[in-house]
């Protein structure tokens, strides 16, 4: 949020599925308007809340980010 507050937006949205009530109210200090769908207070983990949580590599995350910088 911080990177993309730099680039002087007019509004900052930041929109999750589901996060903890603590973080929500954190993240409210550094964007316009947030949007959770969903903030249980016996939140343990994003995974508990997906049939499939797997973990992404870090080459794949890069590769997808360099595609995403071309034309």
């Amino acid at each position: 949020l911080h990177a993309l507050r730099q680039r002087a937006p007019q509004k900052l949205v930041c929109a999750v599925p589901v996060a903890p009530p603590d973080t929500v109210e954190k993240v409210r200090e550094h964007a316009d308007e947030v949007v959770c769908l969903y903030a249980p207070e016996n939140f343990q983990a994003v995974g508990q809340f997906y049939a499939d949580f797997g973990q992404v590599e870090d080459d794949e995350v890069i590769a997808l980010l360099s595609e995403r910088k071309k034309p």
